[in-house]
């Protein structure tokens, strides 16, 4: 009480605190870097591959063909948390999806699961750790974060639709530069369509290739066409960005 009397015959008060790191917050963090330690050390990555596909393909087939809407909500489910948990083998299931359900059911589930995934790993980091560093970030990264939150429908959009950057890395860093969740998650959902809906369709041929015993490599999935493709969107998407710029320039001139 005296310091706070002391504060006001002085008129000042005492700075507000920002958001703190608790451990509260970081339980959060705590448990997906756990579950990605026992991912690791109980050895469950290794189901992660074409081989595993190949050798258990007649098992898989025959759960989706009995169970149906179930098994296409267990694997929306499965790629959640593995994008959560930003394991290894994203190209792996997004083919497989296009295996098991075909291009465009195979293609739907993998941008719903990744969607969910990254905005469950988006909103951890953003309540554990975003706010807290933003809190006591210098004015250079707070320069930064105003210009990426000016055009983050545009920025991520582009960061989604060419992997630029690994998928876990544009997950968790718009959260620190404060990205609106509703942003995030409409420029997650619509940027990885395309990606996706690519690898689903050759997963929906990958049965003739195990069949014919050839080795599959799935960076042949990247032609220089797709890749033309995928660049040409992501130029779309910063024209909002271009504009923006040209019109304040000639905005300055008029006045």
């Amino acid at each position: 009480m005296t310091q706070s009397l002391l504060e006001e015959s002085h008129g000042t008060a005492a700075p507000a605190s920002g958001p703190r790191l608790s451990v509260g917050r970081l339980l959060p963090v705590a448990f997906i870097l756990g579950a990605v330690v026992a991912v690791f050390a109980l050895d469950l990555d290794r189901f992660l591959t074409f081989d595993t596909l190949r050798e258990h393909r007649e098992v898989l087939t025959g759960f989706v063909a009995t169970n149906g809407v179930f098994a296409v909500l267990a694997f929306i489910l499965i790629y959640a948390a593995s994008t959560a948990l930003s394991l290894p083998g994203g190209a792996v299931l997004t083919i497989s999806a296009g295996f098991l359900f075909g291009s465009w059911l195979g293609a739907a589930s993998v941008v719903i699961g990744a969607t969910l995934g990254a905005i469950g790993v988006f909103t951890i980091a953003k309540t554990a750790l975003g706010d807290a560093l933003r809190a006591k970030a210098g004015p250079a990264l707070k320069k930064m974060e105003a210009g990426f939150r000016e055009n983050a429908l545009s920025y991520l959009l582009v960061l989604r639709l060419i992997p630029l950057f690994p998928f876990f890395v544009v997950n968790i860093v718009p959260a620190f530069l404060g990205v609106p969740l509703r942003t995030y998650a409409i420029a997650t959902f619509l940027g990885i369509i395309p990606g996706s809906f690519v690898f689903a369709s050759v997963g929906a041929g990958l049965g003739s290739i195990f069949d014919s015993m050839e080795t599959f490599n799935p960076s042949s999935v990247l032609t220089p066409e797709v890749v033309t493709a995928l660049v040409g969107l992501a130029v779309l998407s910063l024209l909002p960005v271009a504009y923006k710029k040209l019109a304040g320039r000639r905005s300055v001139k008029v006045r």
